[in-house]
């Protein structure tokens, strides 16, 4: 990004004209350029710059953009306000070949071409997104970039922008008199885009600044929408990066030198459920695995090498991934869609109405639920539980450690019906316990006397479990604890026994409105308690920051949980 992000700022007048990036992991180069440079080492820390384009963090930075395929739509909305203001304007909207496998990239293509607005959309083509580009798209892009027209298309800018005096006639006319040099730029033979109604230029060399700087003004000049089309190589000029640009997409710390990570990511909820799904598979030919283009981020990487007849990575097209997932369970395959807690959201309803409402048997496994650090208020898991509690028919678990996850993909693959979810965090296991052998969907940890009832569940339950444990062994207060397992629906003699307690304390880690702890008070309510209810969860959208720090500003941590309790108590 780095060149192709220079050239756009010699050519745009940011923020003037407004630059949209396509998830922010594109705009690192851009904050260094519009003043954030002496903030960069703060860059995804608490309190620290995002990783993503913010508003409110700078004006250079047009919208919010953590999640993919929404530049396009933004910025013909952008070009559009602009239009009806009767500004000369441009909206420029950079994405990645990544984010053309997701649907929306394409209703925004289909309405901005015939929008005749300012419009340039620049396609930034590396054939990556986290994971190698896969489909039909992919295929066609890959086959435009290979033609051999960089130098064709450089001299040809190059003839246009030499007849450009620096004083007289505006480039425009220049251009409109040099059709057979624009011709040039335009890829021969018709391009989908321009059946869509864009201009095309290109391909150009990505890491050629003169190059894309010339044909990003031609098309300034155009003044309509116009799609340039820009070859890149992700980690350009990092040579462990270029290598594996999979592995380099997101990384934590690692030594420049080397390129070798500080911690290895081996040890993950996510390469369990990897490794117990495969396993599975093995007993069971129905299993299938689904990806919206996350094979390693979700461990699906385990799958894939010994079943690739049965795994299908779909790009980043949650939407379909869920729809095509109901189709193959339709025809007795059961399917298993692995994603990220806040890429779900866009495939709402999709969950209603092709999995829930058909009683598709179906699986999908919610990574990253709950807090995700670094990433922000664009990537945090915590909505997912209000979504599929609303839903008819949809079993939820939340395992707080390995083998209760396995234990649970286990049921979910083979003695479920209907739509079963399993929801994990991100990182690694931190149950203090030894190796589970009994489980159940919840789980009474009771304490003769007790004055309270502590309940949560996932990742945080540890936490609860262990306050408990200070709580009477330091301040000689005892209080039960009911760790639940499977967290939808909620099991009515468990609700019953939680409903002869008179002091409830529920700590989550996920919002509060349409969380578990609502809907426990409500149930244990129609139980007949009429005791104190308390509830720890998340209001709001949540910070970056690391997810220590996460858990405690929430009060989610141990040491919160017992003051909470103690202050609450006394």
């Amino acid at each position: 990004m780095v060149e192709l992000t220079v050239a756009i700022h010699r050519v745009f007048d940011s923020p003037e004209d407004k630059i949209v990036w396509d998830v922010g992991h594109q705009t690192y180069t851009h904050k260094i350029l519009t003043g954030r440079l002496d903030r960069f080492s703060t860059l995804r820390q608490e309190n620290g710059i995002s990783g993503f384009p913010k508003p409110d963090e700078s004006e250079h930075d047009a919208f919010v953009s953590g999640h993919s395929s929404t530049s396009i739509s933004i910025a013909c909305g952008i070009a559009e306000a602009m239009k009806l203001e009767n500004k000369n304007n441009h909206a420029v909207a950079v994405i990645g070949d990544g984010a053309f496998t997701g649907g929306l990239a394409y209703e925004g293509l289909n309405n901005a071409g015939k929008s005749h607005s300012n419009l340039i959309v620049i396609l930034n083509h590396n054939g990556m997104s986290i994971s190698k580009n896969v489909g039909a798209l992919a295929k066609y892009l890959s086959a435009i970039r290979n033609k051999e027209s960089y130098m064709n298309t450089k001299n040809a800018v190059d003839q246009v922008l030499k007849k450009t005096p620096v004083v007289g006639q505006p480039i425009s006319k220049v251009l409109s008199a040099s059709k057979s040099a624009i011709k040039g730029v335009v890829l021969k033979g018709n391009t989908m885009f321009e059946d869509l109604g864009f201009e095309y230029l290109g391909p150009v060399d990505g890491h050629d600044i003169e190059a894309v700087e010339a044909v990003l003004k031609v098309a300034q000049s155009m003044h309509k929408p116009v799609l340039v089309h820009v070859n890149t190589i992700k980690g350009k000029g990092y040579t462990p990066a270029e290598k594996n640009p999979g592995e380099y997409h997101g990384i934590p710390r690692f030594d420049i030198a080397t390129g070798n990570p500080e911690v290895s990511s081996v040890d993950s909820f996510s390469s369990e459920f990897g490794r117990e799904l495969a396993s599975l598979a093995g007993e069971n030919d129905k299993i299938c695995a689904v990806t919206a283009a996350m094979k390693y981020g979700t461990g699906l990487q385990f799958f894939a090498a010994k079943y690739k007849e049965r795994f299908f990575d779909v790009g980043i097209a949650e939407q379909h991934a869920v729809t095509y997932c109901a189709g193959l369970a339709s025809m007795g395959m059961v399917p298993v869609f692995a994603v990220y807690s806040s890429f779900l959201q866009r495939a709402y309803d999709q969950i209603v109405h092709d999995a829930a409402l058909s009683r598709c048997h179906m699986v999908i496994g919610i990574d990253r639920a709950g807090f995700v650090g670094e990433d922000g208020e664009t990537h945090q898991g915590v909505f997912d539980v209000p979504m599929l509690t609303s839903v008819p028919g949809v079993t939820v678990f939340s395992p707080s450690g390995y083998d209760e996850l396995k234990y649970d993909l286990r049921r979910a693959v083979g003695e479920l019906e209907g739509l079963v979810c399993l929801r994990y965090p991100r990182g690694k296991d931190c149950t203090e316990r030894e190796k589970q052998t009994e489980f159940s969907d919840y789980s009474f940890t009771e304490r003769e006397g007790a004055e309270a009832l502590l309940v949560s569940y996932g990742r945080t339950a540890e936490n609860v479990i262990r306050a408990s444990d200070i709580l009477e062994n330091m301040y000689s207060l005892k209080c039960d604890v009911l760790k639940l397992n499977r967290i939808w629906p909620l099991d009515s003699e468990m609700v019953k026994k939680a409903a002869s307690y008179s002091n409830i304390f529920f700590f989550e880690e996920g919002m509060k409105s349409g969380g578990i702890a609502e809907h426990l008070l409500s149930a244990v309510c129609s139980e007949g308690f009429c005791g104190r209810f308390s509830i720890t969860a998340v209001e709001g959208f949540i910070k970056q920051a690391s997810v220590t720090s996460q858990l405690k500003k929430y009060g989610l941590d141990t040491d919160s949980v017992i003051d909470k309790v103690k202050e609450t108590i006394s």
